[in-house]
């Protein structure tokens, strides 16, 4: 059975950040996960939390410039100390949340920049952190994004991102795998889903076109629901998509798959 966890960068944006754990509790959510929590105290996203019983599910690195249009610094050659520290600070929030994987954005690919170079930037810098994670029984994460919604960005394609995985070399390195992503980019997502099971520790979910919930555009999403669930996949689904018309109006998609 599928595990739902509310992604509170996109949803229940009605209310504030820190109020979004209540309202993600009462419309039934057991875990969550969001961008970053580096704009609050640790302590005080822990007090949420436990407050409502809910499970930290996933959350990103720092990720350079987000409201100047950075999307990670993970591929950028002239940024490998900031990343480094970054792996630090994430990793002592990790630590008060309760959170057991991160997320490395791999990044907008620098202009100047060959994608030689940026390629073993990233690898090295995977290696790093995935090997800093596991001595804290963190696991790390990446995921490839599509290029219409972030031209430029560096990962982008399934068997892409496996293969960097590869040169990586870590057991502790594995694929965040968000739908809405890969229909834009190469579709085929129930039989690349099921050759790649193994390698995948978190889904993440939107329609296309618009990124709103399941149910509002192309993606047969009940059926990639009880696909998952024959696969026998154990991880959560992170729902990282924008409310058509409100959170709350649209969680009907929700109260038939529970």
């Amino acid at each position: 059975m599928a595990r739902f966890a509310a992604n509170l960068s996109m949803l229940f944006t009605e209310v504030e950040f820190l109020d979004r754990f209540q309202a993600a509790a009462k419309a039934g959510f057991k875990g969550v996960e969001y961008l970053f929590p580096y704009d609050f105290e640790a302590s005080e996203i822990k007090k949420r939390l436990d407050d409502n019983g809910l499970e930290q599910v996933l959350f990103n690195l720092p990720a350079g410039d987000w409201a100047g249009g950075e999307r990670g610094i993970g591929c950028h050659p002239d940024r490998v100390d900031e990343f480094r520290d970054g792996v630090d600070q994430a990793i002592e929030y990790a630590r008060v949340l309760g959170n057991a994987q991160l997320n490395c954005l791999a990044g907008k690919q620098p202009e100047g920049v060959s994608d030689e170079e940026a390629r073993k930037t990233l690898i090295d810098n995977l290696r790093f952190a995935a090997d800093k994670l596991k001595a804290e029984g963190i696991l790390l994460i990446a995921e490839p994004i599509n290029t219409r919604d972030i031209p430029g960005f560096f990962l982008n394609r399934t068997e892409q991102a496996l293969s960097l995985f590869d040169a990586v070399g870590s057991d502790n390195l594995k694929l965040q795998y968000d739908i809405y992503h890969m229909q834009i980019m190469e579709g085929d997502i129930a039989p690349t889903i099921e050759k790649h099971l193994k390698r995948i520790a978190h889904v993440q979910l939107a329609d296309t076109p618009g990124r709103h919930e399941p149910g509002t555009g192309e993606i047969n999403y009940p059926f990639l629901f009880s696909h998952l669930d024959r696969l026998g996949y154990s991880g959560w689904i992170g729902c990282e998509y924008k409310p058509a018309a409100g959170t709350q109006e649209g969680l009907d998609w929700l109260d038939s798959v529970r």
